[in-house]
């Protein structure tokens, strides 16, 4: 009678075993084969909305000579700089005497601690007046941390509000740039980002303004999925002795240390290159 019992619990005990782990393997099935939410869905770019295939680049280094003031020249290649509070008390005159046609003007940024809070170049406005009596084309840029849209939409409100008034001859740019691993912009991959610069340049572009995307070589290859921006102007940092990419870009800077007459700090070099 005993053994009977025993071996009765000994079926029953190895049929609930069983049947949990067939409940089991049911459980797993079901969360393995659901599709996971929006929300949880992290796409690597965003859904291809123009061409892939970006202009190709038409210039090659033999385009470009070197003056012995350290300027790049090439054949249609139109000479500027881009300015901040930090050149200090700019002689414009002197800048434009020295073969300077155009410049761009910082107007404020964003810093890159948590808070990440907005803030005025407090050069802009002098800049701005000098630039234009001197006879300049003047554009002007905005020193981006944004980490989402919403952030993207609150610098570009930011700048419509410091540029009111002003008449620009050259884009509004959105100068988005990687500080470092601690910075609120450290894990903006490469979908958000072009998201981010997508939503600034439109509402530049609603008020009225061309926008234009700043970058650099890194950012280009890796941070934003360039064909989606294609309707927006190109100006790529690289600092070398020719704008060494397979596309084509409509402004370059090449230098962060050059000397111009009338600026008494270093200050970023540039080519434009008209279409």
């Amino acid at each position: 009678m005993l053994k009977e019992q025993i071996k009765n619990r000994t079926i029953l005990i190895y049929s609930l075993l069983g049947l949990l782990g067939l409940l089991l393997l049911v459980v797993m099935t079901v969360v393995l084969c659901t599709p996971s939410s929006p929300e949880q869905e992290k796409p690597t770019r965003p859904p291809v909305i123009f061409s892939p295939t970006l202009p190709p680049n038409p210039y090659t280094p033999e385009d470009f000579t070197r003056s012995e003031e350290g300027y790049l020249t090439c054949s249609n290649g139109v000479m500027g700089i881009d300015v901040s509070e930090f050149q200090g008390n700019i002689r414009w005159e002197e800048v434009k005497d020295a073969g300077v046609e155009f410049v761009f003007i910082r107007v404020g940024g964003r810093g890159y601690g948590f808070k990440g809070t907005l803030y005025e170049d407090s050069a802009a406005e002098k800049n701005y007046k000098g630039a234009k009596k001197a006879g300049l084309q003047v554009g002007v840029y905005f020193f981006s941390q944004a980490i989402n849209p919403r952030d993207a939409v609150e610098e570009a409100r930011y700048v419509l509000q410091r540029i009111k008034g002003w008449k620009l001859d050259l884009p509004v740019v959105f100068d988005w740039e990687y500080v470092n691993s601690s910075a609120r912009t450290a894990r903006v991959d490469r979908h958000r980002l072009t998201t981010i610069t997508r939503t600034f340049c439109a509402h530049i572009a609603q008020a009225g303004f061309e926008p234009m995307v700043y970058f650099n070589m890194h950012q280009g290859a890796n941070l934003l999925y360039l064909p989606a921006l294609q309707d927006y102007p190109f100006w790529l940092a690289y600092y070398s002795d020719a704008p060494d990419t397979d596309y084509k870009v409509d402004y370059w800077q090449y230098s962060y240390t050059g000397k111009v007459p009338g600026i008494d700090t270093d200050v970023d070099l540039n080519l434009y290159f008209p279409n």
